[in-house]
């Protein structure tokens, strides 16, 4: 028999189970690492044991000090577990969208918890990130995690979770990891200990439509991001823990796929987990599908389902938000695609204002997306080029790449119509990717033709 001194030499050392009824028949094997199976619920207990000590070897955290921390809830958690067997006091700030269990277990710890507002920008005074960082300046003694921009942050995930899952996996003996990007760390690490160890292992990020990360990685451009309802993955702002040179590809959800792949999750594998690990789950589905049998993904399932009682494990909260029912839904952005059989233009970003415009007007389109070295990095509108000849700033020879202005945001073809919405608030039009490449550029006038259509079906 083992015993553990405490509680945090427990952390860690979690099952990989197969899943059975949620994967289709023909589809590559998806084995989930549990990391619910930590002792506060959530793969955070990584992170948080790994940095605390190393901030104590380092000087940064003595005794009777504070640890001061911006989180989702799961951090905060598994800092407190942390923070009572050594003896420190701990403040979190927390966005208002996250549920009331992760607050209450919070402070069931002893930990003070400040709730800030979800919905403002990440170079807000408000946001909870800065918040934090404010406390953390104000507090004498204390030490500010910095879970976003820690380098520890993945150190921890190669050093454990990577390296555990190599371990189980007969020295890595499988096709793709997928893991979900939050702060980044766990994707990051575990991409990181593979490219060592086997780098033959494709590491794929699954990131929730709202969030920023998605947007990062195929243009290296911080979009608007808005308000999700998924929990424990995503963000608002550019993170240093996600190492995007280990991640191979990127796949987005939204939040009706990731609720209702969590509760499948628990009502027919008896595993239970949170939202993002649904999220996780319904996009290894996807590529399970693309990989067909005899191929091996590991997925991690982040978080225990029991902070989310009142929500997404709720029928009437899920009612509520316009998640079950799915009579009044819109359908999938790629029939939009299909209605106006898309075949979308690109250009590369040396290309000639003067080859734009004959482009433009021998294609009847106002906007075309501009990629640089295999990524996609700007749209050019006919509107800036207008405002650029008007102005004297642009001439027929000028470079596409030196007009083009950001893209307001990216989205794939399954995700639910409603998204375009969200993505119409910071640009004219939407670009659909699927595999790196676009396949489509939706604008607001597609958008209400397809609403048009709808509307004549119900009154024939």
């Amino acid at each position: 028999m083992k015993v553990y001194d405490n509680i945090i030499e427990a952390v860690g050392k979690t099952p990989l189970v197969r899943l059975n009824k949620v994967v289709p028949p023909g589809a590559a094997q998806v084995l989930a690492k549990c990391e619910y199976m930590n002792p506060t619920g959530s793969i955070k207990d990584r992170m948080a044991t790994y940095i605390i000590e190393q901030a104590e070897k380092e000087g940064l955290l003595r005794p009777g000090g504070t640890i001061v921390e911006n989180t989702s809830g799961n951090t905060g958690q598994s800092l407190a577990m942390v923070a009572a067997v050594k003896g420190y006091k701990c403040i979190f700030t927390l966005p208002d969208k996250m549920s009331q269990e992760k607050i209450d277990m919070m402070k069931a710890y002893g930990a003070e918890v400040v709730i800030t507002p979800t919905d403002v920008p990440g170079d807000s005074p408000d946001h909870y990130v800065n918040t934090a960082k404010r406390i953390a300046a104000e507090t004498p003694g204390s030490f500010y995690v910095d879970q976003y921009h820690n380098e520890w942050n993945i150190e921890a995930h190669r050093l454990s979770t990577g390296r555990e899952i190599f371990e189980q996996t007969n020295g890595g003996k499988i096709d793709v990891f997928m893991g979900g990007t939050g702060t980044g760390g766990t994707v990051s690490g575990v991409g990181r200990w593979f490219k060592e160890y086997a780098p033959n292992v494709k590491i794929i990020g699954v990131d929730p439509l709202g969030s920023v990360h998605y947007h990062l990685f195929h243009t290296g451009c911080l979009p608007t991001a808005y308000v999700y309802k998924v929990e424990g993955i995503g963000e608002d702002i550019e993170c240093e823990a996600m190492d995007f040179s280990v991640v191979d590809e990127m796949r987005q959800v939204n939040d009706k796929q990731s609720f209702d792949m969590a509760r499948r999750l628990l009502r027919e594998e008896g595993l239970f987990c949170g939202g993002s690990s649904g999220s996780i789950v319904h996009a290894a589905i996807e590529v399970a599908l693309e990989l067909g049998s005899n191929k091996t993904i590991v997925v991690t399932l982040c978080d225990s389902g029991n902070r989310y009682i009142s929500k997404f494990l709720s029928d009437e909260w899920m009612r509520e938000q316009g998640l079950l029912e799915t009579e009044l839904e819109l359908g999938l952005v790629e029939d939009l695609l299909t209605e106006n059989n898309k075949s979308p233009l690109t250009a590369s970003a040396d290309t000639k204002i003067s080859e734009i415009i004959r482009i433009m007007r021998a294609n009847s389109v106002s906007q075309i997306p501009v990629i640089d070295s295999g990524k996609i990095n700007g749209m050019i509108h006919e509107s800036d080029i207008l405002r650029g000849l008007r102005e004297g700033a642009v001439e027929l020879e000028t470079s596409t790449g030196e007009l083009a202005a950001p893209i307001g945001g990216l989205i794939y073809p399954k995700a639910r119509i409603e998204e375009l919405y969200f993505l119409f608030q910071s640009d004219h039009v939407a670009v659909v990717i699927d595999g790196g490449k676009v396949i489509g550029i939706i604008s607001q006038i597609d958008l209400i033709e397809h609403l048009a259509k709808k509307t004549d079906k119900r009154f024939i």
